[in-house]
């Protein structure tokens, strides 16, 4: 054997090995909507009719976080940080995004697709979008494109439920046009009651098949009354209980047509978001009527996605983030049971709040990243956040962010993947909801609550909301007190003064990254 033979020999299977390491990974991340710490069978979950065995699975055989958090306690401001890398408290009108929201997302904002396309991905997001879609001052134009959109900023496909589904319009939007829209029968929604014999849950509350609790009670669709008004589109209208099907086809559908390149998928259920109803073969299986149907409806969603990248070779060359937008609530405007079938169940888990609290039940959510033959399995209790993931994965496959992008997104993309000595973020911002209202701010176990509103957002009876009076600033240790019941500011003055500064500092700074 030559010498150039004999070097051959040895260096083109080393070449092989580097190359399969650098292969780039194909993403998916699956974000559930309100599901607590504490809702799933891994992070504790009890009621023995409550299984998540495909979720489990994930965190049995992947990377389980304890301390993995979305960056707001509700929707549009978790998934603006998400898309962004940005804390959402940095934009404008990035609060719960009514039903004729403009897009909220600036066209000109670098985005977490827009650096998988820089990287050679192909990028869809399926499921609920709630970011608005159209021009601003104008907003969704229904019968015509609707754009700027996903499509506008880094996606090349997407198919949504373009608001939340207590919102109207109960639609499909694939791309840029309402699907099934008939030109005859033109879609029209508004703030007002389109006409004085228009049906509402006010008016025809006797037909509903979910009665509203609060505000749930403008136009009625499929037996359930939602906020806001819409007449036509009728076929182009969904029933509720189909869309986590739905939302499955057309992910499917979307990996098997780019299976043979890069994929970046934003899997966006809307489980366990109100109103909660589930399709027929789910009903009654969890013991816990329609909140825990729900619960074991998104875990079907999560084992028929696997089941797939299996099926199509993929699974070893995908990672999947697991997590949700924010953390649980009980009732959120419909009467469906929730807190009465809530028994000795603890959706945050240990701790308190919820869904619209920056207290840890706000935002401390399930959050696993599962990537066989890559991610060991394990418990990590790096500190880790959704709003991450952009820098984080940008580094990993190569790509350059523009200095002026992604604010906030920190690279922890070793914790993500289990490192021996990887670490998280040394800080974290939590936010309710919109700007300026309350913040959390965590700094290993410190945590500060701030709230301008002088309000605290509680979960006090079964996931049920109550706002209390609070201080402006108060400290807690979550080593002894993961509740956050007692206000440690005044024994610990140095503590609280540091903190207190960081926070302002992060605010005013107009960046942490």
């Amino acid at each position: 054997m030559n010498k150039i033979t004999l070097s051959a020999f040895f260096v083109l299977p080393a070449l092989l090995t580097l190359s399969v390491f650098a292969k780039k990974p194909n993403v998916i991340v699956i974000m559930a909507d309100d599901l607590g710490y504490g809702d799933v069978g891994c992070y504790g979950a009890k009621p023995k009719n409550l299984k998540t065995p495909h979720i489990d699975r994930l965190a049995k055989e992947g990377l389980k976080f304890t301390s993995g958090y979305c960056s707001a306690s509700t929707c549009t401001p978790t998934r603006y940080s998400f898309l962004t890398g940005t804390y959402a408290f940095r934009g404008k009108n990035t609060g719960i995004a009514p039903p004729s929201s403009p897009l909220i997302i600036p066209q000109d904002i670098y985005t977490l697709p827009d650096m998988f396309k820089q990287g050679g991905y192909k990028t869809a997001v399926v499921g609920k979008w709630h970011l608005g879609l159209g021009s601003p001052g104008v907003g969704p134009q229904w019968n015509d494109d609707l754009k700027p959109g996903p499509l506008e900023i880094g996606f090349d496909y997407s198919f949504l439920l373009p608001t939340t589904n207590d919102r109207v319009p109960q639609v499909y939007v694939e791309n840029h046009r309402v699907l099934n829209l008939d030109p005859k029968d033109p879609l029209w929604v508004g703030k007002k009651k389109p006409s004085p014999d228009h049906p509402t849950g006010v008016t025809h509350r006797h037909t509903l098949k979910m009665d509203w609790s609060h505000g749930h009670n403008s136009t009625i669709h499929n037996g359930i009354s939602r906020i806001g008004f819409y007449t036509g589109g009728h076929a182009a209208r969904f029933r509720d209980e189909d869309l986590a099907d739905k939302w499955v086809e057309k992910s499917k559908e979307w990996i098997g047509k780019n299976k043979d390149q890069p994929f970046f998928l934003f899997f966006a259920s809307h489980d366990l978001h109100v109103p909660r109803i589930p399709h027929e073969r789910f009903r009654g299986k969890s013991g816990m009527s329609y909140r825990g149907d729900v619960i074991v409806q998104l875990d079907w969603c999560v084992g028929e996605i696997v089941k797939y990248l299996k099926k199509e070779g993929l699974e070893k060359d995908t990672m999947i983030v697991f997590c949700s937008d924010n953390g649980p609530v009980g009732d959120d405007g419909y009467k469906d049971e929730a807190l009465e079938k809530m028994g000795d169940h603890r959706a945050a888990g240990p701790y308190s709040g919820g869904k619209y609290s920056v207290l840890e039940g706000g935002t401390r959510t399930p959050f696993i990243t599962y990537w066989p033959g890559t991610i060991k399995p394990g418990v990590s209790d790096e500190m880790v956040c959704t709003i991450d993931l952009a820098t984080s994965l940008a580094n990993h496959i190569k790509v350059s962010i523009p200095k002026d992008a992604c604010l906030d997104s920190l690279d922890v993309m070793d914790a993500l993947l289990g490192k021996k000595g990887a670490k998280g973020r040394a800080h974290l911002v939590q936010q309710d909801n919109g700007r300026g209202n309350n913040y959390g701010y965590r700094v290993g176990n410190w945590k500060l609550q701030r709230h301008d509103s002088k309000k605290k957002r509680n979960v006090v009876v079964n996931q049920k909301l109550a706002n209390t009076p609070a201080p402006r600033y108060a400290l807690f240790d979550l080593s002894k007190d993961a509740q956050e019941k007692k206000n440690v500011a005044e024994q610990n003055p140095e503590v609280l003064k540091r903190m207190t500064e960081e926070l302002q500092k992060i605010i005013d700074d107009g960046r942490s990254r």
